[in-house]
């Protein structure tokens, strides 16, 4: 069957010369993240993908130095912000999402299977009545080739699971920003072994990506700095990764990818920020509420993942 959204994606791509974004992005070397500001430069309106909150989880202390940041980014250089994308319910960092909007507004979008992923936490977390399980606490719940705008600039969101059910690919203009989904080449793929997770979905979604042109500009969420290599990168392509990817670069069949990451994922240790960082991003980056005494708490589930 036609995949119709990726031939919209594909045909957005070729024709975005000149109407691309213009990309700044921000390294998190505490989380090894990337958020990208993107914005239309004819109209001044940007998004937001993947911001991040600081959280030191010895005292459980937050704060906004990176997110701070891309705030003073945003106002030196005049911009509107329009969105605030997440390519999905993180497990590595809390999102700053809900702390950028107070400040620059924009709407918090995700993809709608967060559903999915909120039932799975919220199941796990036992949290309860106050913790809706719809989506509500989004702005935005983008189904799978759904389109929209940045200013003028053309926009499309990809449902790519695999990585968490929820995951999406942003594609604005003529580049992708695809969260976890890919790393750079010579790092690989993101794991498959998060709740509702799924090596095959996660091949099926990447050959989905590396079916864009091949000159697609590819915005990564994180890089771990490959051995060997000096610095972090976390731009590539469609065409280096189908050459160069070491997990799932062309001739790489499904059941090879699904033996290797099923290996590599029993290998992997549980992210640091997990448990704190999936019950704040469930909830589109805002905290959770209050008790009686007035302090916000985190749960940790015992003896249970």
């Amino acid at each position: 069957m036609t995949d119709i959204a990726l031939a919209a994606a594909a045909a957005q791509i070729k024709a975005a010369t000149p109407g691309q974004p213009e990309v700044k992005s921000f390294f998190d070397p505490e989380t090894f993240t990337a958020t990208h500001v993107a914005h239309d430069p004819s109209t001044g309106r940007a998004a937001v993908i993947d911001s991040v909150l600081d959280f030191d989880p010895a005292s459980g202390r937050t704060a906004t130095h990176m997110a701070d940041q891309v705030i003073a980014y945003l106002r030196a250089a005049g911009l509107t912000l329009e969105w605030l994308l997440e390519t999905h319910a993180h497990a590595d960092h809390l999102s700053a999402a809900a702390y950028i909007q107070k400040a620059c507004g924009g709407r918090i979008a995700i993809g709608y299977e967060i559903l999915t992923v909120q039932a799975n936490f919220g199941q796990i977390f036992n949290l309860g009545a106050e913790f809706k399980r719809d989506g509500s606490q989004f702005d935005h719940l983008f189904t799978d080739g759904e389109s929209f705008r940045l200013g003028d600039v053309p926009a499309l969101a990809l449902h790519v699971p695999g990585h968490t059910p929820a995951d999406l690919a942003y594609v604005i203009g003529g580049v992708a920003f695809v969260g976890d989904t890919l790393f750079m080449p010579d790092y690989g793929t993101a794991r498959a072994d998060f709740p509702g997770g799924h090596a095959g979905q996660l091949y099926r979604s990447i050959r989905r990506l590396l079916a864009l042109p091949e000159h697609t500009k590819l915005y990564l969420c994180h890089d771990y700095k490959a051995e060997g290599r000096d610095s972090f990168v976390f731009e590539t392509s469609v065409a280096d990764e189908r050459q160069h990817n070491i997990h799932v670069h062309d001739g790489v069949s499904e059941a090879d990818f699904i033996a290797m990451r099923q290996a590599r994922d029993k290998t992997l240790g549980m992210p640091r920020l997990l448990l704190p960082s999936v019950q704040v991003n469930i909830r589109a980056g805002h905290l959770p509420p209050p008790e009686e005494n007035g302090v916000r708490y985190l749960k940790l589930p015992l003896d249970l993942l």
